[in-house]
């Protein structure tokens, strides 16, 4: 390829071992945009492109032209192309992300048709979009009125949204660090969005934004994977070739460092009637602009050294204290021009505030005087290796974290290569820590004790928040409104039924037909097999797969909690937690999280809590979950062996810590994912999977902890006898199972080691517990401190006479992105609004996120049965959902992944036979299999459970109009 090629000039072209990567970077001689184009042998190929989007005030502006581009383009003139891409791809990532001074809009498929789509639709989405002041209305903000004589409300997707993170302390706090650190930048305005400034949104701002910052001389453009890197060129300049090079003003300038340090208190909301409401309290520092991938590294060793794990000194002494019950803004933010460094605590006595503040300061003090403990520094070096060299992303594209990597040099304009590297600035760490620099102590002195740019940002509980906020909204909407004139108010219902008769109208077929698609014939029809093998190795069932791991070698010993007595249940996550956070007979537990830092990937424990095919009972399990390099395997045994044979139960201060630390991180999920809590709380009273879920992660076990917190100060030795009889129940042989993912030579290694650690286990004879499930109440409304409502209801389809049909699966597909899209988020106003479907249990699902509505919500639920009888499918929307269904099966998964879907899929005797069953149904789904669900359906209408958290005004109507039990939970 020459050094100019499709109107772009290559600027580098080098490899990145690291990433096992050809990079090129390419600069677009029509209009500047830089192109970084990484070519590798992953099948999973990522495109993004990115914009410097600075917030001008704290409308929200870049948060809402983030979902505004989404709503038709030009060349694909649908109310969504995101939702017909959501609807009929292979896409295993699409989304788009504001940050405070970025917007990205990322695509990943393993299909390269379906890739190619999915870059042709977001590339004439961010430059061509259609914008109408529809679209503002929708996603922004409109005054609802529908009729002269109805009350007049604030509606918009983003509006509700903010709203909800308004409402969340945790996010509240972070957002004030950022933006009190950074009073003189755009870093200092909202880019999310204030719901009492966002609708103070013009129409000519929303246009003039876009005009402004999406422009290709302010694009940066990504592309990674096994796709041919000249297409990727050729796409590119066919958009980019009608623009011009523009000076776009959008450098981030530089905060100017403060003198002294300053202090901010804000009010959160709480409950009204919440005992003893608690503060939260963070110190921030903004730190220097960072020069290179060097110094990225050694900060981010620091912040693993001072906070990463429950063993580092900073965490464990705001901990131990008592001052608080768990860390709040406890973070390094490298993506920002200038970087933060914060850490806090939450649930703090008013008394307690200059205490935690003196306690932050000291800790470091003594830090930067005495060092770094070695064990600490070596274990986060070698943890930090290990992240770097596995580069383990989840279920997220790898290549996705690579473009995030770039950016956080590349976005202002530093080297985006440079960002990808960590060989020679590790190496040249670990040398120079080896030598005895002290790098660590020299910037916990320079760039926080003797910074004099730092924020204590406090919040203070405010019961009469919530009111105020509600009463200012509705005298702002009656202001409004008093100023219109008669012609203006009918305006204003004009433009409201405008924008429903929108909304309800179906996109012509002709418009759909822009949309491009795969075809049914471009899908496999054969189920993806996972290699396993089963052995037994000293008596105990194990699972093996061979797979390429680069090395690791990935351990799982799953252990049968069919022998817990059902008032222990609520133990059991952190009993799983104590494992690995309370110490051994040999080591402390700061010890032991040492040890596991330097000698493996991580020890950890999950529960495995599953309704099972055709059996009325759940699968139960607690997971030892464990990953270290093969090399170390000897290492891992050993501390696998000491977990389970010597851990300590007996430390009431460390375990009273955890329980507080553990119900703080429930309550910051009720009002961060209510929608979780309400499925978690609905599937309680459908099967017995769910109401273990709920026990031991619900509603339920928020009361247990809050009830076991006083049991620990008040009767330590009743708790430590049942923690211990769990351990002598659980861990042992008998009904464990052990699964093993790493390449065969590896399993060579390992097997053996593997075999003698399994021998060396004890073997007791315990009979199974009697488990009764007690469902919580079918009509049920929680309160807590929000400006929105999570709506749920449900019920079990298999009781409602619905069979198991792969055609579910596409179904769901096409309700999610048609009905609940439609209905619950872009009339209803919601975040977010879904169905889900357990094929093993028959729990069905309907759920909301960010919700001003609550019984307008319950009513859409109880109208989908008369939708599915009414639906007339056409045969392009009903391939669609057949290929979204089949790219949700389908989803990437990196080796551990698969490993372990396998172990799970053994624990529910899923065969591959009910596998390809299933699939095969789902190919042939047909408009009947829609018809067919209706019965079930209408069942839910009559029967199904309601589960909601959301405010207590919503709540009190819901209860006079529909009965809900109401309680107040937080």
């Amino acid at each position: 390829m020459s050094s100019s090629v499709h109107g772009f000039e290559l600027l580098r072209d080098e490899r990145i071992p690291e990433i096992n990567s050809r990079a090129r970077l390419y600069r677009h001689i029509r209009t500047g945009a830089e192109l970084l184009s990484l070519e590798n042998d992953d099948e999973n190929k990522v495109f993004g492109i990115t914009f410097r989007t600075l917030p001008m005030d704290d409308t929200g502006l870049p948060h809402i032209m983030e979902h505004s581009v989404l709503c038709g383009s030009r060349k694909y003139p649908v109310k969504e192309p995101f939702v017909e891409l959501m609807k009929g791809s292979l896409n295993t990532f699409l989304n788009a992300m504001t940050y405070p001074d970025k917007t990205c809009y990322p695509v990943a498929s393993q299909n390269l048709q379906d890739f190619y789509n999915l870059v042709d639709v977001y590339l004439d989405a961010v430059f061509n979009p259609l914008l109408s002041p529809y679209t503002l209305k929708q996603e922004g903000w409109h005054y609802a009125l529908e009729n002269p004589e109805d009350e007049m409300t604030f509606k918009g997707v983003v509006f509700n949204e903010m709203k909800g993170s308004y409402s969340s302390p945790d996010s509240l706090i972070y957002d004030q660090v950022i933006r009190q650190l950074f009073p003189d930048t755009p870093y200092g305005l909202d880019s999310g969005g204030d719901p009492e400034k966002i609708p103070n949104l013009t129409y000519e701002q929303f246009l003039y934004y876009h005009r402004t910052f999406y422009h290709p001389s302010n694009a940066r453009i990504f592309f990674y994977g096994d796709d041919a890197p000249e297409k990727r060129l050729q796409m590119i300049d066919a958009y980019l070739q009608n623009f011009e090079y523009k000076q776009v003003p959008s450098v981030i300038p530089l905060q100017a460092r403060a003198s002294q340090p300053r202090r901010m208190r804000l009010p959160y909301e709480v409950g009204a009637e919440e005992e003893a409401p608690r503060h939260f309290i963070a110190l921030s520092w903004m730190l220097p602009e960072v020069p290179d991938a060097h110094e990225a590294l050694t900060l981010s060793l620091l912040e693993h050294v001072l906070i990463g794990t429950p063993a580092s000194p900073l965490r464990k002494a705001l901990i131990e204290s008592g001052l608080g019950e768990d860390l709040t803004a406890a973070n390094l933010t490298l993506d920002l021009r200038q970087p933060v460094f914060s850490v806090g605590l939450k649930g703090v006595a008013s008394e307690n505030l200059e205490r935690v503040e003196a306690l932050i300061l000291e800790t470091l003090q003594q830090l930067a005087d005495s060092g770094v403990d070695a064990e600490t520094l070596w274990a986060s070096l070698n943890t930090l290796e290990f992240r770097l060299r596995e580069q383990n992303t989840g279920s997220y594209p790898r290549g996705l974290f690579v473009m995030l990597q770039a950016l956080a040099l590349w976005l202002y304009d530093k080297d985006p290569i440079e960002a990808l590297r960590f060989e020679a600035p590790l190496r040249d760490l670990r040398q120079r820590l080896t030598q005895g620099e002290r790098l660590l102590e020299e910037r916990i002195r320079r760039l926080l004790l003797e910074n004099p740019h730092r924020v204590t940002v406090i919040l203070d509980p405010d019961p009469a928040l919530a009111e105020r906020r509600a009463s200012a909204e509705r005298a702002r909407l009656e202001q409004a409104r008093a100023a219109m004139s008669p012609e203006q108010l009918q305006q204003v219902v004009e433009e409201t039924r405008e924008l429903k008769r929108r909304q309800e109208t179906p996109d012509s077929p002709e418009a759909l037909a822009t949309i491009p698609t795969l075809k049914l014939s471009d899908l496999e029809r054969e189920i993806r097999r996972i290699p396993s093998e089963e052995h037994t190795l000293a008596g105990i069932p194990t699972l093996y797969h061979d797979l390429f791991t680069n090395g690791i070698v990935y351990l799982d010993l799953a252990f049968n909690l069919r022998v817990i007595p059902q008032e222990w249940l609520g133990l059991l996550p952190l009993f799983g937690r104590a494992l690995t956070e309370m110490g051994t007979a040999r080591q402390s537990y700061v010890q032991l999280i040492q040890s596991i830092g330097q000698k493996t990937g991580g020890i950890w424990t999950q529960l495995f809590l599953s309704a099972a095919p055709e059996r009325k009972d759940a699968e139960a399990w607690l997971v030892l979950r464990a990953k270290a390099m093969l090399e170390q395997t000897p290492d891992l045994m050993a501390l696998l062996q000491e977990i389970l044979t010597s851990v300590r139960l007996d430390d009431a201060e460390r375990f009273r810590q955890m329980v507080l630390e553990e119900k703080a991180s429930l309550e910051t999920r009720l009002i961060y994912s209510g929608h979780r809590m309400a499925a978690t709380r609905l599937r309680a009273g459908l099967d017995e999977a769910g109401w273990l879920s709920e026990q031991t992660g619900g509603v339920s076990y928020l009361f247990f902890l809050r009830q076991l917190a006083r049991e620990v100060e008040q009767n330590w030795a009743e708790v430590q006898a049942r923690l211990e009889g769990i351990r002598d129940r659980l861990l042992q042989r008998q009904g464990l199972r052990a699964n093993v993912t790493v390449h065969l030579e590896g399993w060579q290694t390992v097997q053996p080691a593997l075999s003698d650690f399994l021998a060396a286990l004890p073997q007791r004879a315990v009979l199974p517990a009697q488990w009764t499930v007690q469902a919580p109440p079918a009509q049920e409304g929680l309160i807590i401190p929000s400006q929105v409502n999570y709506v749920g209801k449900g019920g079990n389809l298999f009781e409602a006479g619905y069979t198991l049909h792969g055609s579910m699966y596409a179904i769901t597909q096409y309700l999610n992105a048609t009905y609940f899209w439609e209905r619950v988020r872009v009339q209803g106003g919601a975040y977010g609004g879904f169905c889900s479907f357990d094929p093993y249990s028959g729990a069905f699902l309907m759920l909301s996120y960010r919700d001003p509505n609550l019984l307008k919500t319950l009513e859409a639920y109880d109208q989908l049965a008369q939708y599915l009888r009414t639906l007339h499918i056409e045969e392009s929307e009903r391939v669609k959902a057949i290929i979204g269904a089949i790219g949700e099966l389908d989803a990437y998964q990196l080796p551990d992944a698969k490993g372990y879907t396998a172990f799970v899929r053994a624990l529910l005797g899923i065969t591959d036979e009910r596998r390809q069953r299933l699939r095969d149904e789902l190919l042939n789904t047909q408009p009947e299999d829609f018809r067919r669900l209706a019965d079930a359906v209408e069942s839910l209408a009559h029967r199904g459970r309601i589960a909601v958290l959301g405010t207590e005004p919503a709540l009190q109507e819901a209860a006079q109009v529909r009965g809900l039990n109401l309680q107040r939970i937080l």
